[in-house]
C-alpha cells in the first residue's frame, strides 16, 4: 500500500497502474495479479487502508439538534478528505467506496431521519452535502498547485484591469480577491446547506 500512497503523491493518480507499481515494488505485473484482481480492486483497497485509520470525531457535546450531528459529520468527512484530493477523484466515480468510510453517510442520514427528513429525503441531504464537499477539496487543491508554480494566474492579471464602470464591485474588490476566495468558508456553507434543507421547502405563497 505505502508503495501505491508514493507513486500517487509523486505523479497523481494518472500515474498509479500496475506496471509502474510492479517496477516501484520490484516485480513484475504478472505477480501484482496475483493479490490484486485489478486497478479498481488496487483503489479499493487503498480507501479501505486510509478510511481505517481515520479516527471517528466525537458527536456534538451536549446538542439534541440533529442538525448539528449533520453539520459535525460533514466537516469531519471534508477534514479526513481534504489532504488526499485524489480519493475524492476516486469516489466521485461514484462507483468505488470504502465500507470504513461510510459512517459518513449512515452518521448524516441518521442525524437527517431524525430531523423529520423521509429516508428518500435524507439520501438527498446527504448527496448534495458530498458534491458540495468534493467539490470544494477539488477547487481548493487546484488552486493550491496553481499557487505552488509561483506564477501569476491568469485570473489575477484579469483582475488587476478590471473596468471600474462596467464591473464596479468587482474592481473595487479586485486586489483582495484571491486572498477572499482563499478563505474557508466550507463550515458557513454546509451550515447553510443543512439548515436551509432541514426547513423543508418554503410555505407556497397564499392567492
Amino acid at each position: 500500500m505505502s508503495a501505491a500512497h508514493r507513486i500517487i503523491e509523486a505523479e497523481g493518480l494518472p500515474g498509479l497502474t500496475m506496471r509502474r507499481l510492479a517496477r516501484e515494488v520490484g516485480a513484475t505485473p504478472m505477480a501484482l495479479y496475483h493479490h490484486v484482481h485489478d486497478k479498481d480492486e488496487l483503489l479499493r483497497l487503498l480507501l479501505d487502508d486510509y478510511a481505517a485509520g481515520v479516527p471517528r470525531p466525537e458527536p456534538p457535546g451536549g446538542s439534541a439538534d440533529p442538525a448539528e450531528h449533520v453539520v459535525a459529520a460533514a466537516v469531519a468527512m471534508r477534514d479526513a478528505l481534504a489532504g488526499v484530493p485524489w480519493i475524492v477523484e476516486v469516489l466521485r466515480a461514484d462507483d468505488l467506496m470504502s465500507v470504513h468510510a461510510l459512517w459518513y453517510p449512515e452518521t448524516i442520514i441518521d442525524a437527517a431521519v431524525r430531523a423529520g427528513l423521509t429516508p428518500e429525503a435524507a439520501v438527498d441531504l446527504y448527496r448534495i452535502i458530498w458534491h458540495y464537499t468534493a467539490g470544494e477539496i477539488a477547487a481548493r487543491a487546484a488552486a493550491a498547485r496553481q499557487r505552488a508554480d509561483g506564477r501569476a494566474t491568469y485570473r489575477s492579471r484579469v483582475f488587476a484591469d478590471l473596468d471600474a464602470a462596467e464591473l464596479p464591485h468587482l474592481a473595487a474588490l479586485g486586489e483582495r480577491w484571491e486572498e477572499l476566495t482563499a478563505r474557508d468558508t466550507y463550515d458557513k456553507g454546509v451550515r447553510a446547506i443543512v439548515r436551509g434543507l432541514l426547513a423543508g421547502p418554503p410555505a407556497a405563497p397564499r392567492p
